[in-house]
């Protein structure tokens, strides 16, 4: 079973920034990416990485979050800077092998003064 490790969240104040790291205890796998859910609302894609390196973003995080991947130590990072108040969410990484989704545990963001 692939396991996934995060690590990276907290506290920080508006306009701050925060790296989430992502550990993946598979030796290969294909897309890798983030999801968030904030406190009553639903889980939300935010940016992913294919194993070629192709990024996408949400548009509410575009030009604020950077996602990149190191394949050799097999984790997955989300660069957050610019932060807001309506990033608080706790963030979720996943990877994609062979068709099938697995998560980690996630990771909490607090933006807030």
């Amino acid at each position: 079973q692939v396991q996934l490790v995060e690590s990276g969240g907290g506290l920080v104040q508006p306009g701050g920034s925060l790296r989430l790291s992502c550990g993946v205890s598979a030796s290969t796998f294909g897309s890798m990416g983030w999801y968030r859910q904030a406190p009553g609302k639903e889980r939300e894609w935010v940016a992913s990485i294919t194993e070629h390196g192709t990024t996408n973003y949400a548009n509410s995080v575009k030009g604020r979050f950077t996602i990149s991947r190191d394949a050799i130590k097999r984790t997955v990072f989300l660069q957050m800077n610019s932060l807001k108040p309506e990033d608080t969410a706790v963030y979720y990484c996943y990877v994609v092998i062979l068709g099938v989704t697995s998560w980690g545990q996630g990771t909490q963001v607090t933006v807030s003064s």
